[in-house]
């Protein structure tokens, strides 16, 4: 550390007269900072730009590139009290009738007479650790493979146990405090012919055990049933387009339809569908607004005037401004950032062509503007689409199988892929080339474009500091020199007038 010595001797500001000078020195640092700066807002626009395109990937991913986005339905149905009626995967409008003639129940299982517990929040009057074991039908209509289990001990309540119960096996049971009896119901409903809907076994111990011995409860729903204590789990029967079937469950689903039954029926319950023309319309639309407001944002970046003259600002012209000053400055210093960028012209370029050139081998529909969709007559839009919506509901309502193929056909050139999938390939080349310029938020810097340039920017300003520092010490010693000098003068210019006189 240089020692300092301030204008004493010469009546100097050295502190202002070295402030100065390194301000001068400081030039080049600050033109490098600024370039770092720059560069940032730039990695940040491109990060932007990335964000802008997955977002628009990802809709097109959810929307129109899903089959499940064009078998959307309007279903009639002659009675809905009744019967309900939803499509789930059916690709064709489909029609027919259904007679309900009994409905699907659950097993059910009372207590045979009043249990030992007379109070369900106290604890359980067993001595022994024990395991108690429940098996129910399950929705598929089978029992199910390995039966619940349970270890219940004398510090449980019969409140804490049926609180497991019917969070996690395969019936409810409720205890009523007035009648002292618990009842258990299958969560699912049918009728298993060949064994009972619930099954319920007590293991350990030697006490008295929990189901048969302190509830008073049979240990099948069918001996429950058979004495008086309970009923079994019935099917589902109907006829559905002349055919009797029966289900374990009233939801039940043919041919990719799913079909509810509500109530019993003395006359067929006829159905019908057609295309969710407004579903799909809206779908389809979303997409394009979401599109062009992509297109919208990248030709935004792609024509920003770029003004050279206002430079990132450094910390100390930004003191002397005020807030307003510094961000009105700032919003012209970060403009064009993106001007004219290669990748986001390529892009533009691609998305464009995508929807302009015809899908090869489709069954109906091979281009956009078949369906009402078209890039807009101002070529300042830079390829903007806009929806004739008469001719899409038109296309929908003949087709919409047609226009899913159209948007997401499979084929191994991109003459013979859908524009959707064309698209995505687009976009996923584009954000590939931005991330390898500008990388994500989680990046580290080397190992992309702009962040090893970042990375050279702080080691010059790291090394051009150094220097600085070293220039600010010299100063420092040249003039601590002139001050010694100067008061080693003076010393002796006092020494010699004290003599004389």
């Amino acid at each position: 550390m240089v020692l300092r010595i301030g204008g004493l001797a010469s009546g100097m500001d050295i502190d202002s007269l070295v402030e100065q000078l390194m301000t001068a020195e400081r030039v080049p640092l600050d033109k490098i900072e600024q370039k770092k700066t720059y560069t940032e807002w730039q990695r940040d626009d491109y990060r932007e730009m990335n964000s802008l395109l997955l977002d628009l990937d990802t809709s097109i991913f959810n929307g129109i590139s899903k089959q499940a986005s064009y078998i959307k339905k309007t279903v009639n149905v002659s009675d809905a009290d009744a019967l309900s009626v939803k499509n789930v995967n059916s690709t064709i409008d489909f029609s027919g009738s259904v007679e309900i003639g009994s409905l699907a129940t659950s097993a059910k299982m009372i207590s045979k007479s009043t249990s030992k517990i007379t109070d369900s929040s106290a604890k359980l009057p067993i001595t022994e650790e024990q395991t108690i074991k429940i098996s129910a039908i399950t929705k598929d209509g089978v029992m199910q493979t390995e039966p619940y289990e349970l270890k219940i001990t004398s510090d449980d309540t019969l409140d804490s146990i049926i609180a497991k119960i019917n969070k996690d096996s395969g019936v409810t049971a409720f205890y009523d405090a007035n009648s002292k009896k618990l009842s258990i119901t299958a969560k699912n409903t049918g009728d298993l012919t060949t064994s009972a809907e619930i099954i319920l076994s007590d293991d350990g111990g030697s006490g008295e055990k929990f189901f048969n011995d302190i509830l008073q409860i049979n240990s099948t729903s069918d001996i429950a049933a058979s004495n008086g204590f309970g009923s079994q789990g019935t099917n589902a029967e109907v006829t559905y387009n002349g055919l009797s079937i029966t289900r374990p469950s009233n939801t039940f689903t043919i041919n990719g339809v799913e079909f509810t039954a509500k109530k019993v029926t003395t006359d067929a319950v006829t159905f019908s569908s057609t295309a969710d023309v407004d579903g799909i319309l809206d779908t389809i639309t979303q997409f394009v607004d979401k599109y062009n407001t992509a297109i919208e944002k990248i030709r935004s970046k792609l024509s920003e005037t770029k003004y050279r003259d206002y430079a990132p600002l450094t910390d100390a012209q930004k003191e002397d401004m005020e807030e307003t000053e510094i961000e009105k400055w700032e919003k012209l210093a970060k403009s064009g950032t993106l001007k004219n960028d290669s990748i986001l012209n390529s892009v533009l370029t691609k998305m464009r062509s995508n929807f302009s050139t015809a899908v090869s081998g489709t069954n109906g529909f091979s281009q956009l503007s078949q369906i009402g969709i078209t890039t807009t007559s101002n070529y300042l839009d830079g390829g903007k689409l806009t929806i004739d919506e008469d001719k899409l509901r038109a296309a929908i309502s003949e087709d919409p199988n047609a226009i899913y193929e159209l948007f997401q056909k499979s084929g191994a050139t991109p003459s013979e892929q859908g524009i959707a999938q064309r698209l995505r390939a687009s976009l996923k080349t584009a954000m590939t080339d931005i991330t390898a310029k500008a990388g994500k938020t989680s990046s580290v810097n080397n190992t992309f474009s702009l962040g090893k340039i970042l990375n050279n920017y702080t080691s010059k300003i790291s090394s051009y500091e150094d220097k600085l520092e070293m220039i600010e010490d010299r100063y420092w010693s040249r003039f601590t020199a002139m001050e010694t000098a100067i008061n080693k003068a003076n010393s002796q210019s006092t020494y010699l007038t004290n003599m004389m006189s």
